[in-house]
């Protein structure tokens, strides 16, 4: 119930600073805009946020016959979780990462690359997908999806502020100086409270899914290696979309600079160091 609270509070302030940039723009019209266009992308979200995540990836849908052993895991691992069986995609790039997505847990899909087939074995993979199965179980899939729209939302519109201005309480051109700042703190904003929606889920994903798997050993061995290929291998998509990067398993972008501080994910190392504790309590 709290952790649903909290999610409820920082959607609201998502919703909140979309339309900060809309008065802005624009006034009190600008606001009340603004307002509008929140409330529909919020509806158009929940309504067709996956298949507009989905198509940002090229992600293609497999079934038992294009994608056998892949897709009974999953149905496995589903059946142990008491979920309906999710839609199943495959994302052809090198880079090892999965996500899912939906807007509930009748209507979710899950996604994985091609990439971390290849680099994970059986176990690992099974570990990954019991991850991201709790993430459907729990709820987290649509709340992820909509603040990932929001927040590229709200960087587009502050660019676009910047380009032609804003205005003033009274109509006037807002400063420029005003815009600038605008358009560099509204998308850090944006990114800090993705960052409080989605550390705390990823956590207790990671014990979900050991819970599913019955193998906390097996996801932080897969997450350890999923970082250390990740690091040389770039996940092209998730850099035209940075914003859906708070879905993957693990952060498909570079860890360095401020992008490493406002990180949508725990640490790896303390991720890993909590499954090992729940595998040495077994």
């Amino acid at each position: 119930m709290f952790n649903m609270m909290k999610t409820a509070i920082l959607m609201a302030a998502i919703t909140a600073l979309f339309m900060l940039i809309g008065r802005w723009m624009g006034g009190q019209a600008g606001m009340m805009l603004a307002l509008v266009v929140a409330l529909g992308m919020n509806f158009f979200s929940y309504w067709f946020s996956d298949k507009i995540v989905l198509k940002m990836y090229n992600a293609q849908e497999v079934d038992e016959s294009s994608a056998p052993q892949f897709v009974r895991m999953v149905r496995e691992l589903a059946d142990k979780a008491g979920l309906p069986m999710p839609k199943v995609y495959l994302i052809d790039e090198a880079a090892p990462n999965a996500f899912a997505t939906g807007r509930n847990p009748d209507h979710a899909a899950v996604a994985a690359t091609t990439g971390i087939i290849r680099v994970l074995s059986e176990r690992e993979l099974r570990g990954v997908m019991a991850h991201e199965l709790a993430h459907v179980k729990h709820r987290d899939i649509l709340i992820s999806t909509i603040s990932a729209t929001m927040a590229g939302a709200i960087g587009m519109l502050a660019n676009f502020g910047m380009m032609f201005g804003g205005r003033d309480s009274e109509g006037r051109p807002a400063n420029p100086l005003v815009g600038l700042m605008v358009a560099i703190l509204a998308p850090l904003a944006a990114s800090l409270i993705q960052m409080a929606i989605s550390r705390g889920r990823e956590f207790e994903a990671d014990r979900g899914g050991a819970e599913i798997s019955g193998d906390p050993q097996a996801l932080a061995s897969a997450l350890q290696k999923i970082q250390r290929y990740a690091q040389g291998v770039p996940m092209e998509a998730a850099e035209r979309h940075p914003e859906t990067a708070q879905m993957m398993i693990m952060n498909p972008l570079s860890a360095g600079g401020l992008r490493g501080l406002f990180s949508t994910h725990p640490a790896t190392e303390e991720r890993v160091e909590r499954l090992l504790e729940m595998a040495r309590g077994r």
